[in-house]
């Protein structure tokens, strides 16, 4: 990630020029890959019934869900939406290996560059599309998304070489395009995946995720090859790490929980910097614990509440990636320095009857009051979070500060959507995020007390 493979050297951030050209690559890479990704989102809940549908009795998911029907009736919980808890397992799982293998990553690209690291992730994930084209059965889906998720550095080596490649007066309008990126992708992703779903069911009733996939097989082979061919080396080899164990030693500070709460990893902080860090740390990781599990199963709620399509799915994203995407290229990237804080809270509050909403919805039109107020929320918190972030400490730390909030985020994602899906699944959607949302009051709480 972004944190261990920047090297935290004074000369190399004065040295750093701007560099145009790698930029434009990074930012080209990361709409593809993002592209690809997101194209699954809508399609998850119709996924996981058509491998309930095909499995013989005997394989992966027939046994899972044996376990899962035991418990449901102990807990006297509904069985039509078993599918949630594979779901929230599915998303968790995915969070988790990238959490534990983009430090990794980014310790190697110290020591032998971040090119053959890049190429070396883009090359998995779009195995890893390939393998589910071909999933036949639940244990080859899962199989794919193991190797995706362990694959997935290739967003935090971005932020490596972005900071590789750019001063840090023109750091910030850099890594701005990596948020106009995300939110293209989740603009035009799941509707790219709906559509070819769509088109494919017609002829392929019984594989209707090949077409999918393989077109997002086919993007992840053109980001593969557009980066061997365009993208340079940013990280000269005089900046790189000598040891490699050195390099895995930093790697490991990010992969445990205590030191990331603590930030152990910084150095050169003041008491109050490190104190006003571990607080917007816990506001982070708390939010997005709550936001990602709630998240993720919007689209469990709207199949099984409201009977949504695939194609139903695709439109209520393409209406979220539109408002954040709105929101983000003309107000929140000019909120005044002085008002950061302000919009972050007003953010993070707004978001509680977002979930209110969507939880209580009887009908579509409470549902997609909520996720306009969620679309909303999401643009303002997330962008001025990071902005806040980056504000703190010295110059030559940012990369590292930046890293440990990516990783206290991938932390949150992994644990969030398993969390909520058991909710989810033995509570009910209106219980779980009522609860979620009365769980919310918590972090603006704890960015007002911050200094």
């Amino acid at each position: 990630m972004a944190a261990v493979a920047s090297s935290p050297k004074t000369s190399k951030a004065k040295d750093a020029k701007d560099n145009p050209k790698t930029i434009r690559v990074v930012f080209v890479s990361l709409l593809l890959d993002l592209l690809a990704f997101t194209m699954i989102l809508p399609l998850f809940p119709a996924l996981l019934d058509h491998y309930q549908n095909v499995d013989s009795g005997k394989g992966l998911y027939s046994i899972i869900l044996s376990k899962i029907n035991k418990l449901s009736i102990f807990l006297n919980a509904p069985d039509n939406v078993n599918s949630v808890l594979f779901g929230g397992f599915l998303g968790s799982m995915y969070s988790f290996l990238q959490f534990l293998g983009s430090p990794i990553v980014g310790a190697l690209s110290d020591v032998y560059g971040r090119k053959p690291l890049m190429l070396l992730c883009l090359t998995g994930i779009a195995l890893s599309y390939l393998l589910w084209a071909l999933s036949s059965n639940f244990g080859l889906f899962i199989l794919a998304r193991v190797l995706g998720g362990i694959s997935k550095g290739n967003v935090s080596l971005s932020m490596a070489i972005i900071s590789d490649v750019t001063s840090p007066a023109s750091r910030g309008k850099a890594m701005a395009l990596v948020g106009i990126a995300f939110s293209v992708g989740f603009v035009l992703g799941p509707m790219i995946g709906a559509m070819f779903a769509r088109i494919s069911i017609g002829s392929r009733e019984g594989q209707w995720y090949a077409l999918p996939a393989m077109f997002a097989f086919f993007l992840s082979m053109c980001d593969l090859f557009y980066v061997a061919i365009n993208m340079e080396e940013s990280l000269p080899v005089q900046y790189r790490a000598r040891s490699l164990m050195n390099g895995i030693s930093g790697a490991l500070t990010y992969i445990n929980p205590t030191d990331l709460f603590q930030f152990n990893g910084v150095d050169g902080l003041t008491n109050s910097e490190r104190l006003r860090l571990r607080s917007l740390g816990r506001t982070y990781f708390l939010y997005l614990f709550i936001y990602s599990g709630l998240e993720f199963t919007l689209t469990f709620l709207t199949h099984y509440s409201f009977g949504f399509t695939r194609m139903q799915q695709g439109w209520m994203f393409l209406g979220i990636g539109m408002t954040m995407a709105i929101l983000q290229g003309s107000w929140v990237r000019r909120v005044p320095e002085h008002k950061t804080k302000a919009v972050t809270e007003m953010g993070l509050w707004l978001v509680i009857p977002s979930f209110i909403c969507i939880g209580i919805a009887k009908d579509v039109t409470m549902l997609y009051f909520g996720v306009f107020l969620f679309s909303v929320s999401t643009a303002m918190v997330v962008t001025c979070m990071m902005t806040l972030v980056t504000r703190v400490g010295p110059e030559n730390q940012k990369g590292i500060i930046t890293g440990i909030f990516r990783s206290l985020g991938a932390l949150a994602r992994a644990c969030g959507p398993i969390v909520a899906s058991i909710a989810f699944w033995g509570l009910g959607s209106s219980t779980s995020y009522l609860i979620g949302a009365v769980a919310l009051i918590t972090p603006p709480l704890i960015l007002r007390s911050t200094s």
